[in-house]
């Protein structure tokens, strides 16, 4: 599954389109469960807006487990090559 996941994100990184914001948000959430469990830092301050934002996509998928994270992160990027390309 590892292989797999590092596989994903380089791809992710290569698609032909930027995915929508909601898709990046998804992507980094799923990303960040995947290789750092659980959300474990504070929430940034009311000026830190994209830090908010993606402290927030984050803690989202707070409880799922790494394997789970990592499956539903290789998904969405399956998704999005068919939508996008690579």
């Amino acid at each position: 599954m590892t292989e797999a996941f590092e596989k994903a994100a380089e791809e992710a990184k290569v698609l032909k389109q930027r995915p929508t914001r909601e898709e990046l948000s998804d992507l980094y959430g799923l990303y960040k469960q995947a290789t750092s469990g659980d959300v474990n830092i504070d929430r940034p301050g009311m000026f830190d807006i994209i830090g908010k934002g993606k402290w927030d996509a984050w803690n989202e998928k707070k409880g799922l487990s790494k394997e789970e994270a990592m499956a539903l992160y290789i998904e969405l990027v399956e998704k999005l090559k068919a939508i996008y390309g690579i």
